[in-house]
């Protein structure tokens, strides 16, 4: 049951109003969909580059490798 003294909209503890609880959860939503598109942006650089180079090649995979752990780690 709500405590008479809470204001309707906010969330016990926090201090912070439902909209502001939305505008929060928009920007960090935001904020992972450009970290998605900048990952997924230098994994395609990554994967049109061509080398020869074994030393170059594997520097690339391991780089491939490191952003294809980031992007499924944002989900």
């Amino acid at each position: 049951m709500a405590n008479a003294l809470e204001s309707p909209g906010t969330k016990p503890g926090n201090g912070l109003t439902n909209d502001e609880n939305r505008r929060a959860a928009e920007l960090i939503r935001a904020a992972r969909e450009r970290q998605r598109q900048v990952l997924g942006l230098q994994r395609e650089n990554i994967l049109s580059q061509r080398t020869s180079n074994p030393g170059r090649r594997t520097a690339l995979e391991a780089a491939l490798a490191q952003i294809e752990a980031q992007l499924q780690s944002l989900g």
